[in-house]
């Protein structure tokens, strides 16, 4: 029996995630939105923690290797990704709990 290539396997799991991911977020109510926003930015945070230890890679003895400079790249692409999450999910949030205050005359 011939073994499934890594590759293709890992860009299965990708896709499926991708239609599970869409289903579930139009499927959230509104009243759900602020706190699943709220989640959300938890997740970018752990997120953001990953990305900064990724950027302060060092290879052995303080090398630079093309691996550790596509780590500390990698890194930092994603953690200022995952900031513009964090920040954008704040404003977001905000503007949605401005909605139900009352208006003052």
């Amino acid at each position: 029996m011939e073994a499934v290539d890594p590759t293709v396997f890992r860009l299965a799991i990708f896709v499926l995630a991708i239609f599970v991911g869409y289903y579930v977020v139009w499927s959230v109510t509104p009243a759900l939105h602020t706190p699943l926003m709220a989640v959300t930015n938890a997740i970018s945070s752990v997120i953001i923690v990953g990305a900064l230890l990724a950027a302060a890679a060092h290879g052995v003895d303080g090398e630079l290797t093309k691996n550790v400079m596509i780590s500390k790249g990698a890194g930092a692409v994603a953690a200022a990704f995952a900031a513009v999450n964090i920040f954008g999910g704040f404003l977001v949030t905000q503007r949605m709990l401005a909605m139900y205050k009352k208006k003052q005359k």
